[in-house]
């Protein structure tokens, strides 16, 4: 049985680490408040812009735009190959439980079973969690960034779509997925996978009614124009919305991760004061029956 100072050591080293998760839990409940805000704020905007752009494809045919179509692989690829990337987003820092763990899962099955046919699949990380994992496997990393915060998610989701963009209309990449911790509340997230390149729309419902008016729209300006604006904004949009989710599914797991770690820290706290007591306790009994002893002895 461990000595009642290694008890008593223990017992403090158990309640300082709660004092931190309890701390860290409080600071990401309060930054989780701000992104969720974000995220409720954006999703309207990028919901109907989404529909827009969608809707757009569907009417104006793959023609209409370099990103409603395959790319062509360009004079130095080889057209026949199959290539896609994969966009995924993960944290800088762990203590989140499996916000990050849940995507590289999904990373590595869907590029086992959706892109099994693919020749070549490449990473575009953003989080250094992820980086570091995909790089231990030696994965084919194409570039990494760190994770997001509040103040750099648009920068760094205008910079992502050029270079997503850029792949794809090169060639280098002939499908384009995104692969993100959706948030739903804060003690709930979900993977999501999205394929943004190329632009396809959902298939039509059988039940909506055709539209009036003729089979396209009419333009002001000039489609051409319309759509060299609209769509790479879209694409930024996405990649914006999917940085907030993440930002939001980060704090809140962290939240939740150490929040459960606050109460296993009491639970522990409990069992090593209950322990420390019956050590204290058999200590002071094993004295006593000494003493009681020794008075016996010297009566003899």
């Amino acid at each position: 049985m461990p000595s009642l100072k290694a008890i008593r050591k223990r017992i403090g080293t158990v309640k300082n680490t709660q004092k931190i998760t309890r701390a860290m839990k409080l600071v990401a409940a309060a930054k989780l408040r701000r992104a969720q805000d974000a995220i409720i704020a954006a999703r309207p905007y990028g919901h109907s812009l989404e529909q827009v752009v969608h809707d757009l494809s569907r009417k104006a045919g793959a023609d209409a735009h370099p990103l409603f179509k395959p790319a062509d692989g360009g004079d130095d690829v080889d057209v026949g190959a199959n290539k896609a990337a994969i966009l995924l987003f993960t944290s800088d820092r762990g203590l989140a439980g499996a916000f990050n763990s849940q995507i590289v899962r999904r990373v590595e099955l869907h590029a086992d079973e959706a892109l099994a046919d693919y020749e070549d699949v490449s990473l575009g990380v953003v989080g250094r969690k992820g980086n570091e994992y995909f790089k231990r496997r030696k994965a084919n990393i194409a570039r990494f960034d760190n994770a997001p915060t509040a103040e750099s998610a648009l920068g760094l989701s205008h910079k992502l779509a050029n270079c997503v963009i850029d792949d794809f209309e090169s060639g280098r990449a002939h499908r384009v997925f995104l692969v993100y911790n959706e948030f739903k509340s804060a003690i709930s997230q979900g993977v999501s996978v999205k394929q943004i390149l190329p632009i396809e729309p959902p298939p039509a419902d059988e039940d909506e009614e055709p539209v009036l008016g003729g089979d396209d729209y009419l333009y002001e300006p000039s489609r051409e124009e319309l759509l060299a604006h609209l769509v790479p904004l879209y694409i930024q949009n996405v990649i914006y919305n999917a940085a907030l989710e993440s930002i939001a599914s980060e704090f809140g797991a962290r939240m939740t991760a150490m929040d459960n770690a606050t109460r296993n820290a009491g639970e522990m706290i409990g069992k090593l004061t209950l322990q420390y007591n019956r050590a204290r306790q058999a200590a002071i009994t094993k004295e006593l029956l000494e003493i009681i002893s020794g008075a016996e002895a010297l009566k003899g």
